[in-house]
């Protein structure tokens, strides 16, 4: 069967909420569909004119005309700012069908509440009151996601998202804050762990980073090249040699003492650090880069270097007062038997390298960050321009 493309919107009100991660958890968790694309966006006028002119035109009823309304109402800009929605792409056979089916229908789980079963992202986070005495009037609707459930209207709203996003940043600004001195941006990373395999798992770490009260302002999948991951992860490489090289310097010889019952110097126990431990500390160095990458260091081509990686992370920036501190007191220490419980890496974690996630340890180191990552620019409309080029 044919593998194509559709989309989830999370509505402004469900990003405000911080139900960002439980949407994410049920998609990819159950979808059994690839999530290969993602930004954080803000619907201006024309945009929000638009799609609620394309979902009035894919099945005029009232279920669609009720989204069509919100759309118009709460998507786009009031009071003068722009609202952030969270664009989310997936591929796979039938991607509509099941999108739809993990999302729900806008009826008639919501008329009354002893019908909700909390199996669907609707039942979870949406909610729908009609009048008591009339229950085709309906007083407050909230549908915490939008999705197509026919292919060809996807299609059709993924041209008009593709149209929206082209030139624009990956970070969003739609928020004047009183006192600019005081906020921060931080850089997050859901590394190639989290992603092996459908789980829950990112969703889950995004919940548990929406407890600082921070806000999301991008998000974006990346694949990092040899060359970015070497780049990002330069610092660490000294670090690892000074912390290393004694700590295995010394094993290296308690071994041999112990193996050939001799006593060794510690002239040469200083030899074997700065070769035997300099030499583990640059495995432990390569090993980072291939976890993150994909590609071993030696083992690319030059003319390769550069190439987005075989495997996948998710990068997040997170705005808001003391963002760099806040983060890293839910992430937790790098190793993550020693981190505190409640904290990512103690509940995600496996050891000091695959840590489930990455965050930015200073203002400056973020800046460094952001700029290897180039966190402004996201594929995802040139994915479904790809995409759509295709299916013509």
């Amino acid at each position: 069967m044919e593998q194509t493309l559709s989309y989830v919107l999370v509505t402004p009100y469900t990003i405000a909420k911080s139900r960002t991660g439980g949407v994410l958890s049920r998609l990819i968790s159950r979808a059994e569909l690839e999530l290969v694309g993602c930004q954080m966006i803000t619907a201006n006028e024309a945009l929000t004119r638009e799609y609620a002119d394309l979902l009035r035109k894919q099945n005029p009823t009232s279920d669609v005309t009720l989204l069509a309304d919100y759309v118009e109402q709460n998507l786009g800009p009031s009071g003068g700012r722009e609202h952030r929605s969270l664009l989310l792409l997936f591929r796979g056979e039938d991607p509509c069908g099941k999108l739809a089916a993990i999302c729900g229908h806008l009826y008639p789980e919501h008329r009354d509440v002893d019908d909700v079963t909390g199996e669907t992202i609707r039942d979870t986070y949406a909610d729908l009151i009609t009048d008591p005495g009339d229950p085709k009037k309906v007083t407050y609707f909230e549908p915490a996601v939008i999705t197509s459930r026919s292919q060809d209207w996807a299609d059709k709203d993924l041209a008009l998202f593709a149209r929206f996003l082209k030139g624009r940043e990956n970070i969003v600004h739609n928020l004047q804050h009183l006192d600019p001195s005081k906020i921060e941006q931080t850089l997050v990373i859901l590394k190639p762990d989290n992603w092996q395999y459908a789980s829950s798992k990112p969703g889950t770490i995004i919940d548990m980073f929406s407890r600082t009260g921070l806000r999301i302002v991008g998000i974006k999948l990346h694949r990092f090249s040899l060359a970015q991951a070497l780049e990002f992860y330069g610092p660490v490489e000294e670090a690892l040699r000074e912390k290393l090289a004694p700590i295995f310097g010394k094993k290296a010889r308690e071994l041999l003492e112990k193996e050939f019952e001799i006593t060794l110097t510690d002239d040469i126990e200083k030899s074997l650090s700065a070769c035997f431990g300099v030499r583990y500390a640059k495995d432990q160095f390569d090993q980072i880069i291939e976890f993150m990458s994909g590609t071993r260091t030696g083992k690319c081509p030059p003319d390769e270097i550069s190439n987005p990686g075989s495997v996948k992370c998710m990068i997040l920036i997170y705005e808001g007062e003391n963002a760099v501190k806040k983060i890293r007191d839910v992430l937790g220490p790098t190793d993550p038997l020693k981190a505190p419980g409640g904290t990512v890496r103690r509940e995600f974690g496996s050891n000091v390298m695959v840590n489930t996630a990455h965050a930015s340890d200073s203002v400056e180191s973020v800046n460094r960050e952001k700029g290897i990552v180039k966190v402004n620019e996201n594929p995802l409309g040139s994915i479904i321009e790809a995409y759509l080029a295709v299916r013509k």
